[in-house]
């Protein structure tokens, strides 16, 4: 199954504490559904000191957001778009924004 959101696309988050945010997609998970997006979902985890010149401590990193918060944002109207898939001639299968037509794969 081809995937709607990947790595490195800019996406905008659709429910949560963090909607309305922005930011580009770090990493996907498509078996739990989920995706790493920067600097969204924020949590702080506690480090301990693993080696010396490591620091411990308290540190804020990204935790995982549900697909299904996420929209890619189209890149002509740069708003929030539903993405459909289209065969091009050459038999080549891509990514296209529902709102405006583009096709989102380079």
């Amino acid at each position: 199954m081809a995937a709607k959101i990947r790595k490195g696309d800019r996406v905008q988050v659709l429910a949560g504490r963090d909607k309305g945010k922005r930011g580009e997609v770090l990493r996907v998970m498509p078996t739990d559904g989920r995706a790493l997006v920067q600097g969204v979902n924020m949590v702080k985890r506690h480090r301990k000191q693993t080696r010396i010149g490591e620091a411990g401590g308290i540190t804020p990193m990204e935790s995982s957001i549900d697909l299904s918060n996420l929209a890619l944002i189209d890149p002509k109207t740069d708003k929030p778009a539903r993405v459909g898939f289209r065969i091009l001639e050459d038999g080549k299968k891509v990514r296209v924004s529902k709102a405006s037509g583009e096709v989102l794969d380079a």
